[in-house]
């Protein structure tokens, strides 16, 4: 890390206290876990003790922050995170910061501004989202092309915290398998799904299981972005040798998370499908994710869409109303906290997005519950729910369902029917369709709900009504139409 000018450094202990002022009860928590590493061209360097300092501060203090350097710079504010290591001058000091150790610093230039492109033709992103795991043994600079850096994983995902349900149940057990716990090994293991649904959780789980249980396992744990990076910086230092031995050599389990990054990086898909290769044909174990299918990764070489299907494409769902509430009430008791049933449920039937959401959204209610001394009961939730969340539609599946049937002359009994003529399959895909993009609730939900079908026809479903949606004007004015009548 290099100097950091004293100008900025000013304006940044500016933009500091302007925060700190507005949320005083929380900030202190959260900012001995940030470190300032520089402020250049609207670039802000920041260090983040792991994710989930990061993932807090981006949510609830970088706007504020960004809000105030703009004011002041007159530039647009492009935040640039690392994560991990030492955070030798932390934003503020407290509890939660780690102790410093020595290490080795070596000066470096202002990071290059985001998605700048490098002589390469590659675009290199500015910074790494996530740390990287490796063999245990003395650490060295995380930048430097084949060091082996120091474990870094979550200690609160684990296969024990990690709530299964039908959504997700084909993936944790995969994963489990996939670390030694019995069942059929299947390599690669290919999780795909949207953001904040669990797919990190169980790779973590699946390095915490490895490490516990074969401690010597040389784990390399990364993002596809930073595969990009360390593969430009190989590059342009001669360290081709060093950076292969690395990810073919001295790797028993490769982690790659967001492999849908890679996309249209062609000389990085070429060097990742060697390495991919190598540790293939050694059976060394390889877990990838990604926010969609291989199939539907765009701009992906073929040869490495086939290969990842060699072994088992598990996705993951958005939980059902059932696992929500179970991954409530886990994070409630890992809090210490008791909650009341119905406010459990009023918050799962609120929150129907995604894991990361729906816990933020629990810690949001418990920080302030906390800060104001008030209890946390129904009409405590109820008003914070329409304070600090988008209003939610009070539009339900069978309000959607009564209007297409409405719109295509049908009779709800008729549109959860077995009945698979056209016209009739037809309604029930768009209204399948419109529950999912406006309710967003997860596809074993609306399977129950149109007949108690399976959550894999409802997907077809949806996706079919996508694809027509920008293929077909007659499909297209129908949605239309109905969106109008349904409020959107």
């Amino acid at each position: 890390m290099g100097m950091i000018d004293r100008a900025e450094d000013e304006l940044w202990h500016e933009a500091v206290a302007f925060t700190r002022a507005r949320s005083p009860g929380s900030f202190e928590q959260w900012f001995c876990g940030v470190q300032f590493e520089g402020l250049t061209d609207g670039v802000l360097c920041l260090r983040a003790r792991d994710e989930f300092v990061r993932d807090w501060v981006e949510q609830h203090f970088l706007p504020s922050l960004s809000d105030f350097l703009r004011a002041r710079t007159g530039l647009t504010i492009r935040p640039a995170w690392s994560i991990g290591g030492d955070l030798e001058r932390p934003v503020v000091d407290g509890p939660l910061a780690p102790a410093v150790r020595p290490r080795v610093l070596r000066a470096s230039a202002p990071p290059p501004p985001l998605n700048a492109t490098s002589a390469l033709g590659e675009s290199a992103p500015a910074s790494a989202r996530r740390p990287t795991l490796g063999s245990t043994g003395a650490p060295g600079p995380a930048s430097s092309i084949g060091a082996v850096p120091p474990i870094v994983l979550n200690p609160k995902y684990t296969f024990a915290n990690f709530v299964v349900g039908p959504s997700n149940q084909l993936a944790h057990a995969a994963a489990i398998a996939t670390a030694g716990g019995g069942g059929p090994r299947h390599n690669p293991l290919f999780l795909c799904g949207p953001t904040g649904l669990g797919k990190t959780h169980l790779v973590h789980a699946v390095a915490h299981r490895v490490r516990a249980e074969r401690p010597h396992s040389r784990i390399v744990y990364i993002s596809a972005e930073t595969f990009v990076n360390e593969f430009v910086e190989a590059l342009k230092e001669n360290k081709m040798g060093e950076f292969r031995a690395r990810y073919r050599d001295r790797c028993d389990l490769l982690l790659v998370d967001d492999i849908q990054f890679l996309a249209s990086k062609t000389q990085t898909q070429e060097e990742f499908f060697h390495a991919f290769n190598a540790l293939h044909q050694a059976d060394k174990q390889i877990i990838v994710t990604s926010d969609r299918y291989p199939q539907h990764l765009e701009r992906m070489e073929e040869r490495l869409v086939s290969r990842f299907t060699w072994g088992l494409v598990a996705d993951i769902q958005g939980p059902e109303l059932e696992t929500r509430v179970a991954i409530l009430r886990k994070k409630a008791a890992a809090e210490n906290v008791e909650l009341e049933p119905n406010v459990v449920l009023l918050l799962a039937q609120a929150v129907r997005s995604n894991v990361r959401e729906l816990e933020g959204a629990l810690i949001r209610l418990l920080a302030k519950s906390s800060l104001l001394h008030r209890p946390i009961d129904v009409d405590f939730v109820r008003a914070e729910l329409s304070a600090s969340m988008p209003r939610v539609s009070e539009t339900g599946v069978a309000d959607v369902q009564r209007e297409v049937c409405h719109h295509f002359k049908l009779t709800e009994r008729e549109l959860c029917s077995k009945d698979r003529h056209k016209s009739i399959a037809f309604a029930r895909h768009v209204a399948m369709y419109l529950c999912k993009q406006r309710l967003k609730s997860s596809y074993p939900e609306l399977g129950r709900a149109f007949g108690n079908r399976d959550h894999t026809t409802v997907m077809s479903a949806v996706r079919k009504i996508e694809g027509l949606r920008e293929s077909d004007p007659e499909v297209r004015g129908h949605l239309e139409a109905l969106e109008r009548k349904l409020g959107g």
